[in-house]
């Protein structure tokens, strides 16, 4: 099956040229994002292929239709980027990559937690200028802290046993909990979680409910010199609301993998250019903040497993008109 390839990378090229290997399937890589703009570029291709960043709204949507695309191939787990009743609507199906690996990224989450707390990125920083001085760096064990947990999917669940194992008490919450996170912690809700714990991390899709779910209201609930970690989606946190918590000080560590704005940020060198976006450039300022670009996932093992499970998605949809990784509106109800 002929597939366009949306928001490329080298590192794409790469692990979906060695994955095709076994699937034959002719791939055509574009660097472009996939907007109104570029969705031209999808012409005379049954099937694309697009990451988290990609405009999947209803205009782009009915561009892709008209010109013959019958499938969107997700390489991603999340897909709040794409309208799925339009999708719906077009016959346009929509598949995804729903566990690629929940280790990378629960892996990534514990480090922002412990450079944040023991100052790393600040200490690599200031041993480089051949300072020693340990003033300002001192942190706190995470034995005997309490984590909040938004979310116990995959992901959520492995965060919760990382920290089990470094001896961390865990808060939960979830609509919809399940038994093997009922072992690994106490299942509360969502108050609960901002009043007692120390630490929260953002493990959820995003949806209509959750968007923003960490806003000034919830901040004002939670304790004096909270940490906040987001490796899932931006728009779980409103970005105005946090900004002004640092500054109170009742936010006391920030860390980011996600940004709600990320869209023309994230996946690019912008070394060379002025950072149009205000709030984002605030963050940068404070020292309290650690933010990386989207990289959560980015290991060997997890772009090996995004490829074999997207082509295999595409083989699957080619040969029976339907697939087990399916997105369908059920999804978001």
């Amino acid at each position: 099956m002929k597939v366009a390839f949306f928001s490329t990378k080298p590192y794409d090229r790469r692990f979906f040229t060695e994955a095709n290997s076994k699937y034959g399937h002719e791939l055509h890589f574009i660097e472009a994002r996939l907007t109104q703009n570029t969705s031209a570029l999808a012409a005379g291709y049954p099937a694309i292929c697009a990451f988290v960043n990609d405009e999947l709204d209803a205009g782009v949507l009915i561009r892709l239709a008209k010109q013959g695309v019958k499938l969107i191939a997700l390489r991603s787990a999340g897909f709040n980027n794409v309208d799925l009743t339009a999708a719906e609507e077009l016959g346009l199906m929509v598949v995804r990559v729903p566990a690629y690996s929940p280790y990378a990224v629960a892996e990534h989450t514990l480090g922002l937690m412990l450079a944040l707390n023991r100052k790393i990125h600040r200490a690599y920083n200031r041993v480089r200028d051949g300072n020693f001085s340990l003033e300002g760096f001192v942190g706190f064990d995470m034995r005997g802290k309490t984590v909040g947990i938004i979310g116990t999917g995959k992901i959520g669940r492995v965060m919760m046993k990382i920290l089990n194992g470094i001896g961390c008490h865990i808060l939960c919450y979830d609509p919809y909990p399940n038994d093997e996170a009922k072992q690994l912690g106490t299942y509360v809700d969502l108050p609960t979680l901002f009043q007692k714990s120390d630490i929260i991390s953002l493990h959820c899709p995003l949806t209509p409910e959750t968007h923003h779910i960490i806003n000034s209201r919830a901040l004002a609930q939670m304790k004096q010199g909270v940490m906040i970690i987001n490796t899932s989606r931006g728009a779980l946190i409103d970005t105005h609301a946090i900004i002004e918590s640092i500054k109170s000080g009742q936010v006391g560590y920030l860390g980011l993998d996600v940004y709600e704005e990320e869209d023309d940020l994230f996946f690019k060198d912008l070394s060379g250019q002025v950072i149009q976006d205000d709030a984002f450039s605030r963050l940068l300022t404070f020292p309290n903040v650690l933010i990386t670009g989207h990289q959560a996932f980015f290991t060997e093992e997890a772009l090996h497993n995004i490829a074999d499970t997207t082509l295999s998605n595409i083989t699957e949809f080619e040969q029976s008109g339907t697939c087990k990784n399916i997105v369908t509106t059920e999804m978001i109800r």
